[in-house]
């Protein structure tokens, strides 16, 4: 494997760890900023929307700038946001922070994939994005509680600049180890965002954000879910998130041997009815006794994380089937995706908590892959090709 691989996986590493690792720190947000929960889950909002619009407008602005100097420079403005987030005076200002730390975020992780496909050879593409989208899959395995560790003992702003050192590690190993001169096509905003079009990606992008707007309505309200509904105490919060963490990981490699073997529509078709299944009885925990409620929630959250992250391998290669010549393109209309999902679950959650309660997440996220399961069905009656050949 090509070192240098593992250094722009770092960079995706650190921006998840921030990404994921909020869930944990919206309660110490909210009561340090003197904002609602709701309020603060805006702060994923925000992040998500800069990020999922940000990301293809500077990337095409970008595309010609050499790319070692692109990645260090979106490396240490993530690393210098996260410094402007832990230092904060207030809720506006940590926004503030971390709008410019989506855009930073946005472009660094477009650009990282590109660069990635640039270095190595033709039959070794997937396997450059499967390492650096694995530097998200490590953050949330084990950034994420890590972030939730640091939080509950040097408070939210101790996460964050355990985040900013992340992001520095990242920048000085991308100057060292990339070459100078490695630069892009000259793609223009409408050529990247007209991948868009091409056929079978539309149906695959909204399966992208309907599986994620359903998992982000619980996600960033989990360690509100773990105290207040299962009732279990807030030490308990990192290993929640460790368990997620680790459910994900391995749905991460178990999704791609499975694409492998199955094919990725099958696959894709799997993970995404176990988490309708999961996410439903994420909400019937709560019912259950408390001595056995808090076993049973762990047992959820990691089967849930294998189911989640065993979608995205699949969809990744679906993807990169429909369009190999367009991998980079697509794959980042893909994340753009991801994060209308992670916006439109944080704007979806926040209205739950605001007409509902806490018991509510689970079945309303559960409802969004159940719609993409739907519609899958539809599209399987008005093809007369087998069922399984075009999931999206």
């Amino acid at each position: 494997m090509d070192i240098r691989l593992i250094w722009l996986a770092v960079g995706t590493f650190a921006i998840g760890a921030e990404s994921f690792g909020i869930a944990s720190l919206l309660p110490q947000i909210a009561e340090s900023t003197g904002v609602s929960l709701t309020q603060a889950g805006y702060l994923v909002l925000v992040f998500a929307l800069a990020n999922a619009f940000g990301a293809p407008v500077l990337a095409a602005l970008t595309g010609t700038v050499d790319r070692r100097r692109t990645l260090t420079v979106a490396a240490l403005v993530f690393s210098a946001s996260a410094l402007g987030a832990a230092l904060s005076h207030g809720y506006f200002d940590l926004m503030a922070a971390r709008v410019l730390m989506a855009f930073s975020a946005g472009l660094y992780s477009a650009t990282a994939q590109a660069t990635g496909v640039a270095i190595v050879s033709p039959d070794h593409r997937a396997r450059a994005i499967s390492v650096i989208v694995g530097g998200t899959t490590m953050a949330v395995a084990f950034g994420a509680p890590l972030g939730a560790f640091v939080g509950g003992a040097l408070g939210w702003r101790g996460a964050y600049f355990m985040v900013a050192g992340f992001g520095i590690v990242a920048a000085l190993a991308l100057w060292v180890m990339l070459p100078a001169g490695l630069r892009g096509a000259p793609l223009s905003l409408r050529q990247r965002v007209g991948a868009i079009a091409l056929p079978g990606v539309p149906p695959a992008l909204l399966t992208t954000w309907l599986t994620m707007t359903g998992a982000f309505v619980i996600i960033i309200y989990l360690a509100s879910i773990t105290t207040q509904s299962v009732g279990l105490p807030k030490s308990l919060v990192p290993a929640v998130l460790l368990t997620f963490g680790i459910g994900a990981a391995i749905g991460n490699f178990i999704g791609g041997q499975l694409a492998d073997r199955l094919g990725p529509n099958r696959t894709i078709l799997g993970t995404v009815t176990l988490m309708v299944v999961l996410q439903l009885a994420i909400s019937e925990v709560t019912v259950l006794p408390t001595t056995v409620a808090g076993p049973v929630f762990f047992g959820v959250v990691f089967l849930w994380g294998v189911a989640g992250w065993g979608f995205f391998p699949p969809q990744s290669s679906h993807l990169l089937s429909l369009s190999p010549a367009s991998a980079p393109l697509v794959l980042s209309l893909n994340a753009s995706a991801l994060y209308l999902g992670i916006a439109a679950g944080s704007l979806i959650g926040g209205l739950v908590l605001q007409f509902g309660t806490v018991n509510d997440l689970g079945w309303v996220g559960a409802l969004f892959p159940a719609v993409a399961l739907a519609l899958f069905a539809l599209r399987a009656q008005m093809r007369p090709r087998p069922a399984f050949s075009r999931f999206g």
